[in-house]
């Protein structure tokens, strides 16, 4: 079962929501954010491209051996994109954004 966001909360949970929202509007909150969502990116790229969820072989030195070559694979991607001018990835756009923005040109 979901829970309706505009539902009722007890009062206890309205109040930390409240200032979770509140500190969200600050720009060191908005900074440590921003960091955060890097390395999340950062961490979906390594899983998307090299499968890092799961490691291939079995023992401490292969794994180890294996997660070093997905980094340098991953280092190798990046650098590419960069000296291209290509970005790495794009933010996705929701449907109604797509067509707010169809019709408002």
């Amino acid at each position: 079962m979901t829970r309706d966001p505009a539902a009722l909360q007890p009062r206890e949970v309205q109040e930390v929501l409240d200032h979770a929202r509140l500190q969200q509007g600050d720009e060191e909150w908005r900074a440590k954010y921003g960091t955060r969502a890097g390395i999340e990116g950062t961490i979906h790229q390594a899983v998307a491209v090299t499968g890092m969820r799961r490691a291939r072989s079995l023992g401490l030195q292969k794994t180890h051996l294996e997660q070093a070559f997905s980094a340098a694979a991953l280092n190798l991607i990046r650098l590419d994109a960069w000296w291209n001018g290509h970005p790495l990835d794009h933010t996705r756009i929701s449907h109604l954004a797509r067509l707010s923005l169809s019709l408002a040109a």
